[in-house]
Order: structure tokens, then C-alpha cells, then sequence
């Protein structure tokens, strides 16, 4: 009888991390695609003061990436460029892409709450963690999957852990905590205002908040996103960082 018993309790405990593996992949293919091209602004909140960007971004999942800022003025032509684990910025006033270091992926990205590997997505919420349904929650009025993610030991990833709240109905990721390696949540992405996106229903605002600087934030609000579009790995180049617009 013991031996049934175990048997079927590990059974059941795989069955859960099966099942919350396959919800956290749900979520992020619901705000993926083979590739995708994103009109955004981008607003930096600080205590004293706030500035707002827009953006273009297009992506080719999972290796190839650029973002072009169209404004403000001063920052306007300036390209962060992801190819494969290679990150580049464009920086216009100097004429100058400039390599970005892995040490550097954990630093802001203009001044923003973001950091470049938030930007450029190096690492990757399915590949990179193990995940376990821990519990089930209401978040902004919906049912949520309470999931904590775990990394692999061979994962290349400064965070100790992350808690994620996806939705039952439509797999709407509405919350991640991010903690670092001692355990100490360092920062929360928040996600609102559900709409219908590149034909798909999505969160359109979100929210960065670090938990250690009072009053401060990062908040992206999606304006278009077109899925699946026709592009290929020679637009992600270093020349090109230069010509696009």
C-alpha cells in the first residue's frame, strides 16, 4: 500500500510540473511569434521627474532582435541590436555601435527599469527555469495559475527565483516577481489593460516597479503589434542599425 501510495503522489507532483511547464510556455507564446514587429512608447518615472520614448522593435525568435528609438529628439536613431548572444548599440551622436559585454546585460537601458536583457529577452522563462504550480490567486479580477519558476543550474541567469501570475482564461502572464540569489524580491512586472493586439488578446500596458527606489517606474504601453511577419536574420545587422527607421 505505501508503495502505491508514493507512486502515486510522485506521479501526481510530475503531472503538476508538467502542467505548469506547459502553462508558462502558453503564456509567453501568447505574447510571441516567429517574429513580430511593435510600436511602443516607453515612459521613465522617477520621483522628481519623468521622460517618455517611442519605440520600434522588430524581433525574430528566439535569436535576433532591434530596437530603434524614434523620440525624443536627443535619443532619436539610437539601435540596440541582438544577434544571437551578441548585443550591440547604435549611438548616433558618436557614429558608433558599441558591443555590449554579458557583464553589462543586467544594467539599465536608457535610464529605464529595464534592464538590456529584459530588452533583448537573453534568457528565456521556458528554457532556462523549472516550474511548479505553488498556488491559485485573483489577480487584477482574474483567476491565476500561481507559478514559481526555479533556474536550471547550468542557466545563465542572475535571478534566484521568479513567481508569475498567469491567468486560467487566456494565459495572460498579469504579474512576474523577480528575487535575486539571496531570496529578496527586487523587482515586479506588471501587466493591464487586456486588448486585442495583432489578433490577440493581450496585456497592453505594463508596469516595471523595482521594491528598493520609492516612487519610481518604468511603464511600456503597446500601441500595434504585427505577428508573424516576413523578415529574415540579414535585417538584424550592424549595417543596418545605421539605415533603419
Amino acid at each position: 500500500m505505501a508503495k502505491i501510495i508514493t507512486i502515486v503522489f510522485f506521479s501526481f507532483t510530475f503531472g503538476l510540473a508538467q502542467d505548469a511547464t506547459s502553462i508558462v510556455k502558453k503564456a509567453e507564446q501568447l505574447m510571441r511569434a516567429n517574429s513580430s514587429y511593435t510600436e511602443m512608447t516607453m515612459t521613465i518615472i522617477k520621483p522628481n521627474w519623468s521622460r517618455e520614448m517611442t519605440m520600434k522593435v522588430w524581433a525574430l525568435e528566439p535569436d535576433y532582435a532591434l530596437v530603434f528609438i524614434e523620440a525624443p529628439a536627443k535619443d532619436k536613431g539610437t539601435v540596440t541590436l541582438k544577434r544571437k548572444k551578441e548585443v550591440w548599440n547604435w549611438i548616433p551622436a558618436v557614429h558608433r555601435a558599441i558591443k555590449v559585454p554579458p557583464s553589462m546585460m543586467m544594467q539599465d537601458w536608457m535610464g529605464s527599469d529595464f534592464t538590456n536583457d529584459d530588452l533583448v529577452r537573453q534568457s528565456s522563462i521556458v528554457v532556462d527555469y523549472t516550474h511548479s504550480i505553488i498556488g491559485e490567486e485573483k489577480m487584477a479580477g482574474y483567476d491565476c495559475y500561481k507559478i514559481e519558476m526555479i533556474p536550471k543550474p547550468d542557466a545563465g541567469v542572475v535571478w534566484g527565483k521568479i513567481i508569475t501570475w498567469i491567468s486560467k482564461d487566456g494565459y495572460l502572464q498579469l504579474r512576474a516577481d523577480h528575487y535575486d540569489e539571496d531570496l529578496t524580491l527586487i523587482k515586479s512586472m506588471v501587466g493591464s489593460e487586456i486588448k486585442k493586439l495583432g489578433g490577440r488578446t493581450i496585456p497592453s500596458h505594463w508596469e516595471m516597479i523595482p521594491h528598493d527606489k520609492a516612487g519610481q517606474k518604468t511603464v511600456l504601453d503597446y500601441l500595434k503589434i504585427d505577428f508573424n511577419i516576413k523578415i529574415n536574420e540579414s535585417f538584424f545587422s550592424q549595417q543596418n542599425m545605421k539605415r533603419v527607421r
